[in-house]
């Protein structure tokens, strides 16, 4: 395979590079304003994503986190993480333990002429050596387990030839052999000898020197590559040589003895041929390398995709992440949905974090929230915004499996004050100058979110312009989520199809906002009850309320109850289901006693018939004995009458006791006999096992009798009428 084609394949695969967009048309979702990611805290998110990653490819990436809306990239993003999610809980191990960042050795590998060193080339290897793991660990069955995980191999191949090239030049410490040519062998050779000589010619020079005594505590050292003698500086001119310097305290001289200079040449001169050849050997072998330039790109993107992935998986680790649904619609169905900075940041304070649930279709697409301050509306909008981002950015997300996302193509988030001192808005119009946006380009793909919509003006004319946009939104098919105080607003989406009323659940007696939203009613803004609760005059609260309208604080007051009301509802609805549970447990329980005892009698019931067929069966064994040896005395003996009348007694006279058994004898023990006419409420007991039970009612010929907790169908002939000893009868 020619190695541009294999980049376009890995371009194609990671989705980055103009050949994909052509191929797949791949564009991000538009954000309003610019700073929407920012409102949202996505880029926290990257944070936590880039601090996972280990290559500089992969926290790029995290840097650079788009956030899509073709549905095949999310899919395939998303599926990646997830597998390689599993393989992180279930402790598999994938071969990219080693990180490689190679952008720089790379880049000069396809620059004519360049010559990478040693170590460089270490490295080019490592890099071949971590794919050729990578494409072992993908045998036929994993290639089907973690097929999103394999789909980045795919369109590429493994390369021996480039393991192959570089050990033929380098050792394991990145010393070029001297097998890598012959005449570097033949350097080496004589490079070896001639070292060799000048050890012999200069330890002889050392043992003189030091016999007189000219010597210091060093001896020998080396200086500007050649070997020299460590002199007193008082003696120097007692050696003949050359002096290449001296010690910082002057006390020792460094001198090349006259003996060593041309054996000193000879090996410099060696040294010089020998970094020439290997220079020459390595030009040679970066050149071969070349070739493969495009191939080892792709496996360096690789590594870094894979690195990248490894650091969303385990970033969906630390906040719970799941692999939600993913429809290629506008839609939103989030169950049990936490936002992920807060989730981590209660998870540090041991604290517990109230989940989101609420479905956005084509027959609710605005969700209109309402309720106290503080009390979470702006955080549930903020969690339902940053896990679309997540999930279009394809990162698992804090929610349950079976939630489901659409996909949106811009997203529009207006929150808090955004007074534009430049222009010289005031908060009003600057709001106003949003909602225009809003409205102009909003459409079926659009979801947006409004924080307390139509505030900064009149009450009444903010609430009037905040129906119209509502209405406008509605009208553009457009989804998302609004805070809101307005009494208006809650009345209006209360009676306006596609606009859902929602409410933060607050508790009026404890103060406390529930951080829960409940779907499907509006709220009370409790302002009247925190003024209460916080202890201001009473007599300003009345003035207050004087001053309101009297349907607009009945309005409020009915929902502040309503709420209360379904609240206690809901605690009851959720104390009933425990005890359901509870009785349900306990059903089961009783079954299993009624099982097991029913059980009990049915071995019993065997048992006994059991014990009455081994009596048959010892009573005919001895009747055959017994016919045995009549027959065996038939021929022997003459009087033949005495021998009828043997085994007419034997096989015919009923008069014989038959023996009791020992359930026999106890319940005679207990019960008498009386006959008489069978009766629901009776006891009787059976003429084959001889248990004894109470009749319940009689069916025809049969009769339903209850021996123990078990009732069963017995023939009316197999029974008799018995009553307990020492009752009348």
């Amino acid at each position: 395979m020619p190695p541009n084609h294999t980049i376009c394949i890995r371009k194609e695969t990671s989705f980055t590079n103009s050949s994909a967009n052509s191929k797949f048309a791949i564009s991000f979702m538009k954000l309003y304003p610019e700073s929407a990611h920012l409102q949202l805290e996505f880029d926290k998110i990257k944070e936590l994503l880039a601090a996972h990653c280990q290559s500089e490819f992969a926290r790029q990436k995290a840097a650079e986190l788009r956030i899509h809306t073709l549905k095949k990239f999310i899919d395939i993003e998303l599926r990646q993480s997830h597998e390689f999610k599993q393989l992180l809980q279930n402790t598999i191990y994938f071969p990219n333990d080693y990180i490689l960042n190679l952008a720089k050795e790379l880049k000069l590998l396809s620059i004519p002429g360049a010559v990478l060193q040693g170590d460089q080339l270490l490295q080019i290897r490592k890099l071949a050596e971590s794919m050729e793991k990578i494409f072992r660990w993908f045998d036929e069955e994993r290639k089907q387990v973690y097929g999103a995980l394999a789909e980045l191999i795919r369109g590429t191949h493994y390369e021996k030839a480039i393991i192959k090239l570089i050990d033929e030049v380098l050792d394991d410490a990145g010393v070029v052999k001297d097998s890598a040519s012959d005449d570097l062998r033949d350097i080496r050779m004589n490079l070896y000898r001639k070292r060799n000589e000048l050890r012999h010619v200069f330890e002889k020079i050392v043992s003189k020197l030091n016999k007189q005594g000219y010597l210091a505590e060093i001896e020998e050292s080396f200086m500007n590559g050649r070997r020299v003698v460590a002199v007193f500086a008082e003696q120097k001119r007692m050696v003949k040589g050359v002096l290449h310097g001296e010690s910082d305290s002057r006390r020792t001289a460094f001198i090349e003895p006259q003996e060593t200079m041309h054996l000193n040449n000879e090996v410099s001169e060696l040294e010089t041929l020998e970094r020439k050849e290997v220079y020459k050997i390595l030009r040679l072998l970066t050149a071969k390398l070349s070739t493969h330039a495009g191939v080892l790109s792709v496996y360096h993107s690789i590594i870094g995709e894979y690195d990248f992935i490894r650091a969303k998986a385990k970033l969906a680790l630390d906040i719970n992440g799941e692999f939600p649904v993913v429809l290629d619609k506008a839609h939103v169905q989030l169950i049990n949905a936490f936002h992920p900075l807060l989730y981590l940041y209660n998870k540090k304070a041991n604290k517990s974090t109230i989940p989101v649930t609420i479905t956005l279709d084509d027959r609710q697409r605005i969700l209109l929230i309402s309720g106290p301050n503080a009390g979470g509306k702006t955080v549930t909008m903020k969690t339902i915004g940053l896990l679309q981002m997540m999930a279009q950015s394809g990162l698992l997300v804090p929610v349950h499996p079976s939630s489901v996302f659409g996909i949106f193509k811009q997203l529009m988030i207006h929150i808090g004050d955004t007074q534009s001192l430049e222009f010289e808005l005031s908060t009003y119009s600057s709001h106003l100058i949003h909602m225009k946006h809003f409205m102009e380009h909003a459409n079926g793909k659009t979801l947006f979110f409004i924080d307390e919509l139509g505030s900064g003006s009149d009450p009444n004319l903010g609430g009037a312009f905040a129906e119209v946009i509502l209405l406008e939104l509605i009208r553009k098919h457009s989804f998302g989520v609004v805070t809101t105080h307005y009494l208006n607003l809650k009345v209006m989406a209360g009676k306006t199809q596609g606009i859902v009323n929602g409410a933060m659940a607050f508790d009026e007696k404890k103060l406390e906002p529930q951080y829960q939203l409940i779907v499907g009613k509006p709220g009370s803004s409790y302002t009247f009850s925190i003024a209460e609760r916080i202890g201001l005059d009473k007599r300003l609260i009345d003035r207050a309320r004087s001053l309101v309208e009297e349907d607009q604080y009945r309005l409020d007051k009915l929902l502040n109850r309503t709420e209360q009301d379904l609240r206690d509802i809901a605690k009851k609805d959720k104390e009933l289901q425990i005890l359901l549970k509870e009785n349900e447990r306990l059903q089961k329980e009783m079954k299993q006693v009624m099982d097991k005892e029913k059980h009990k009698q049915q071995v019993a019931v065997l048992r006994e018939q059991n014990k009455i067929s081994e009596t048959r069966i010892a009573y005919l064994k001895d009747t055959e004995r017994k016919l045995k040896e009549i027959t065996i005395q038939w021929k022997k003996e003459e009087n033949k009458e005495k021998l009828i009348k043997a085994m007419t007694a034997l096989l015919f006279n009923r008069g014989e006791k038959q023996k009791v058994s020992k359930m026999q004898k106890k319940i005679d023990s207990k019960y008498d006999e009386i006959g008489g006419e069978i009766k629901p409420g009776g006891k009787v007991k059976m003429k084959r096992n001889h248990q004894v039970g109470e009749v319940l009612e009689i069916k025809g010929k049969r009769a339903v009798v209850k021996i123990g907790l078990l009732p069963m169908q017995v023939e009316m002939s197999d029974l008799i009428v018995v009553k307990e000893k020492g009752t009348p009868a």
